[in-house]
């Protein structure tokens, strides 16, 4: 699974209907450029490709202002509606993913209810758990890196990455158990995007694509 679907149907979705400016200008300022593939030649590709896939809607809605092909807005469609839920508990619920995707995930995860979202992460652990285990039956970690060789420094890394990502899905759990942040269902969710006009710190200049 690539994050950058989930990126962006999640930044469209939060609009409602954004041109493709708007979505890459959202996941700079998330700061999704510098830990996953969310450059704007990605962004927008999968935005085209996904019109093309029938999980968002094209609109032509205005000249471009420099000339060229008019500018588009992308709004989603019941089947990319579809299609973002997956992947979002997906990436809630997959260890083999990358680190981009599960950042991806939480980035999202008040778009679900709350219950959901606390068995999607349970469901987490216990893969992670079962994933230690398997590990464990090569690699004593009581033993020590050295039963290996250098070559156990590998197994124990893996161990104690599978001992910390349970440990912090632990403690996200609590906090979301404990009424933290506003879920669907719940209200006026938090959207960290920015106003129109409002420069973006972290925005990494213009994209040839910028004003279609």
């Amino acid at each position: 699974m690539s994050a950058i679907r989930l990126l962006v149907l999640g930044a469209v979705r939060q609009h409602g209907r954004a041109h493709g400016y708007q979505v890459r200008n959202d996941l700079e300022f998330w700061g999704a450029h510098e830990w996953s593939n969310a450059k704007p030649g990605s962004i927008y590709h999968a935005l085209k490709q996904m019109a093309k896939e029938g999980l968002l809607l094209a609109h032509e809605v205005a000249p471009s202002t420099v000339g060229g092909p008019p500018r588009v807005e992308y709004e989603m469609t019941d089947r990319g509606t579809e299609e973002y839920l997956t992947l979002l508990r997906q990436s809630l619920t997959s260890y083999d993913q990358k680190m981009d995707v599960l950042s991806a995930g939480i980035g999202f995860i008040v778009d679900l209810p709350r219950e959901e979202a606390v068995a999607l992460l349970k469901e987490r652990i216990a893969r992670v758990r079962q994933w230690r285990t398997s590990v464990t039956e090569y690699y004593t970690p009581a033993e020590g890196p050295g039963q290996l060789g250098h070559i156990g420094e590998i197994m124990n890394m893996w161990v104690h990455s599978a001992d910390s990502e349970a440990a912090w899905t632990e403690g996200l759990i609590t906090r979301i158990e404990g009424g933290a942040y506003t879920f669907a269902g719940e209200g006026d969710p938090f959207v960290g995007v920015l106003a129109d006009g409002e420069p973006n710190p972290y925005a990494t200049g213009p994209h040839p694509e910028d004003a279609g």
